[in-house]
């Protein structure tokens, strides 16, 4: 079972999850996004959002959801919870049950939790819903999708620029045959004076 959450501190809402148990957590370890951010609880990103630019309230909702949910740092103060990018965790066979480590420590950030703030844990709980996903499919599908819209973005650009080349190899074209027409052989012959009576330096006078 995962329960979700909906932050409305920022807009549009954001979507916080975290597994029932350790066990759970288990799975979305596993089956996580490169979009998400994980600080025992889970923020899904949406495109173009980084995770190292997360608003300070919501990171705050992401803190107290993570310090309610943790039997020891829920009874505890000035607790600090770290978060980084799901990419980022590191897990190996010889870990225990929703432990893990990180690849590189220079992507983990602190967030100071001073005490537990019951209205935003209550603003939270009241927006929780439980699902039972199938973690695995739902991030095949999402990739897949994040696949076809990159293939089609790398066409629409492969489609520009050939555009782009055409349209400038036209012009080069139209630049070094600007002059092609005044020297067709209609127009050097008009402008023959062999042919011409004898008066038709009248025309100049």
């Amino acid at each position: 079972m995962v329960y979700y959450f909906v932050s409305n501190v920022v807009s549009p809402s954001a979507t916080i999850y975290v597994g029932k148990d350790k066990f759970e957590n288990e799975e979305l370890i596993k089956y996580g996004l490169e979009s998400d951010v994980c600080a025992h609880v889970y923020l899904r990103l949406r495109d173009g959002e980084s995770w190292d630019s997360i608003p300070n309230d919501l990171l705050e909702d992401c803190a107290q959801l993570t310090k309610a949910n943790s039997i020891e740092g829920n009874k505890k103060d000035n607790i600090t919870v770290i978060y980084t990018p799901w990419a980022n965790l590191m897990k190996n066979a010889s870990m225990a049950a929703g432990q893990v480590s990180f690849h590189n420590p220079k992507m983990v950030k602190k967030v100071f939790v001073a005490a537990r703030q019951n209205p935003i844990v209550n603003r939270l709980n009241k927006t929780r819903s439980e699902k039972f996903p199938d973690l695995q499919a739902e991030a095949e599908e999402i990739m897949k999708k994040k696949r076809r819209e990159e293939r089609k973005a790398r066409e629409d650009k492969k489609t520009f620029e050939k555009k782009e080349r055409q349209e400038r190899e036209q012009l080069k074209w139209q630049k070094e045959h600007a002059y092609d027409d005044m020297f067709s052989e209609e127009n050097l012959l008009q402008s023959n004076n062999q042919d011409r009576d004898a008066d038709f330096l009248d025309d100049f006078m």
